[in-house]
């Protein structure tokens, strides 16, 4: 009975704050507690960027700076245009910081020439600049002009703005103490626009966003982004056929358009702009923010956290919840990604016992690293409540191989089977079934995929229904044995969690969906077929010739709770989520002509694993 009180008192609790927040976000107003100022400030190389400075008017204390650097626009722009919300979030912004918006080089009111993901330079000399030298400058002119500064300066930032973010741990201003790169960019060979380099074309529109410079200082929007003509993606870019005819939207004057055309492979153009092999040394302390369902940006932020884990020695720590891509920032009440419901309030959660401590702790306290934070504070998916580790992976974890056996089955050890099927590039597999045209996809991430299941060419493996819970916690990795009839495939795992037959539907069910057998998708990820053995060197396939072909999944925290399954899906197309793949071998895909598309015959051997970490007890 004392457990029932306590269980009402913490939701009665957490009713009363959600209440609470949402009014203060209804009555609070910008611009009655501060005061906002624009200011070209100039670089090392005297090029001006436009920045937007928000100052807490009631001046009797010093108030730490929190910047933002940002190509999406610093906006509103001119006097007594006020954003209606600053700061990471609504607690930030009523305790009072002085919150600092920039556009960045070369975008909106900035001066100068953009660059999609610019480059690092570790030795510059000179006027030489790079993102982390706009931050310095920008630093340096903000303590020094800015009144009523306490000299310390924490930056945040989400999906682009998280990769300036993250930049700015290289820029070595003093100043600099407290960082939050959240949704981070950290590669685009692996996030965003491509997966271990196989083209993500459901981002093909965003591509108008970064491709077309602007000519000086604007406020207005200077792309547009190409219209399909129908609400049906799928058939649109069906019809479209190879990549070398949307070229027709996008002309010489994208620049982003032809990068990607000019570099389909991971040559040192992309290499260059990849940020996380320089995170060594880091000396700010670091809040990293993930989705665990961020369609866009998942790699991102468990491969900087990994990188600063193992070459620095400062304060270093991750937060992944059961979000899409920047839910953390919103204030919803019930948590969903999809068809399916996490919990209530988990964001605010996370905005006020996370966040605004981190930043807190580190800008207005003692700074001591003692912030009574967990490393890692995981959300468990499956079953639906944080975990808290001291390192990430935990360290308490063991292999668990899943291999690929004959009946549709998940065996323990490998059988001497084959199983076939056959791509064929004009009927893809949808990644998400629905008709619908969207900018940047999200909803699939924990989509149904029964559908794709009851396709002939998408292979199926499963345990049966699990007698305990089975908690996977860590990275996942597909090491599967393959052959095909062509010489191009691509290959495409997915990590299921097949709901019982008594699964209960939620608010948020669809009326043409039940949750009763629900096919959750956990995890997924694509290999383009050529780059098994490097990124920089593809490879043809040689026709029905057995070939291993190793898959890295990004990290789960996930319970296949009791009376559920856990499932493994196996295809060769993921439309229009990635491009088709030819299946014949062409030195450039983005090149391919309507004859390289040629329907092949599949095999997965039965030799072939999934490798998970499991969670001992």
């Amino acid at each position: 009975m004392k457990s029932f009180r306590i269980f009402l008192l913490l939701n009665i609790f957490i009713f009363v704050g959600a209440q609470a927040f949402a009014q203060l976000q209804q009555d609070y107003q910008v611009s009655e507690h501060y005061n906002k100022m624009e200011a070209d400030i100039p670089m090392r190389d005297g090029t001006k960027l436009h920045t937007t400075i928000y100052s807490p008017k009631d001046t009797s204390q010093k108030y730490p700076i929190l910047m933002q650097r940002t190509p999406y626009s610093s906006r509103p722009y001119g006097e007594g245009q006020f954003r209606s919300k600053i700061g990471p979030n609504e607690y930030l912004m009523q305790q009072g910081n002085i919150i600092v918006y920039q556009d960045v080089r070369g975008r909106w009111m900035s001066e100068g020439k953009y660059d999609n993901m610019r480059p690092f330079l570790p030795n510059k000399k000179g006027k030489e600049f790079d993102e982390a030298s706009d931050t310095y400058d920008t630093i340096e002119w903000l303590v020094n002009n800015v009144e009523n500064n306490n000299g310390r300066v924490g930056t945040w930032g989400i999906s682009y703005p998280g990769f300036y973010a993250t930049y700015s741990l290289l820029s070595e201003h003093p100043a600099l103490k407290a960082v939050s790169p959240q949704a981070s960019i950290s590669d685009f060979f692996f996030d965003d626009f491509h997966h271990n380099g196989a083209y993500l074309l459901s981002y093909w529109r965003a591509t108008a966003l970064f491709g077309y410079q602007k000519e000086g200082p604007t406020a207005e929007a200077w792309y547009n982004l190409p219209g399909l003509g129908t609400q049906d993606q799928y058939q649109f870019f069906l019809d479209a056929g190879p990549l070398s005819n949307l070229d027709e939207y996008y002309k010489e004057n994208n620049e982003f358009w032809q990068q990607l055309k000019e570099h389909p492979n991971y040559d040192e153009f992309w290499q260059s702009r990849g940020i996380v092999q320089y995170m060594k040394d880091i000396k700010p302390a670091v809040m990293i923010v993930g989705g665990l369902f961020d369609a866009e940006d998942l790699y991102g932020p468990f491969h900087i956290y990994k990188s600063i884990e193992k070459n620095s020695d400062n304060y270093n720590s991750l937060v992944y919840g059961p979000w899409s891509h920047g839910d953390w920032a919103r204030a919803e009440e019930r948590q969903t990604v999809g068809n399916i419901y996490f919990g209530d309030n988990i964001s605010q959660q996370f905005q006020e016992n996370y966040e605004t401590v981190f930043f807190n702790h580190f800008l207005k306290g003692e700074a001591s690293g003692t912030t009574g934070l967990a490393e890692a504070h995981m959300y468990d998916t499956g079953e639906r409540l944080w975990n808290d580790y001291n390192q990430w992976p935990p360290e308490n974890t063991e292999e668990k191989l899943f291999y690929l056996g004959d009946n549709q089955k998940l065996t323990d050890g490998p059988t001497d089977t084959r199983q076939e099927f056959v791509s064929d590039p004009n009927k893809p597999v949808s990644y998400n079934n629905e008709i619908k045209t969207v900018f940047t996809p999200r909803e699939y991430m924990t989509g149904d995929q029964r559908f794709a299941a009851r396709r002939p060419d998408v292979l199926v493996f499963e345990t049966e229904v699990l007698e305990e819970d089975l908690k996977m916690a860590g990275p996942i990795k597909a090491m599967l044995q393959v052959a095909t009839t062509g010489t191009a495939a691509d290959w495409v795992v997915k990590v299921i969690d097949v709901f019982p037959p008594d699964a209960e539907d939620y608010e948020e069910t669809p009326a043409h969906l039940k949750m009763s057998n629900y096919h959750m998708m956990v995890r997924s990820e694509v290999m383009r077929g050529r780059f098994r053995n490097s990124f920089e060197n593809p490879e043809a396939f040689e026709p029905n010739k057995k070939t291993a072909v190793n898959i890295e999944l990004q990290d789960v925290n996930h319970t296949f709770k009791k009376g559920h399954k856990l499932q493994i899906q196996v295809q060769s197309t993921w439309f229009p989520l990635i491009d088709i793949n030819p299946q014949t071998y062409v030195p450039n895909i983005f090149e391919a002509e309507e004859e390289d598309f040629q329907k092949q015959t599949h095999t997965v051997y039965g030799d072939s694993a999934i490798r998970f970490s499991v969670l001992r007890e």
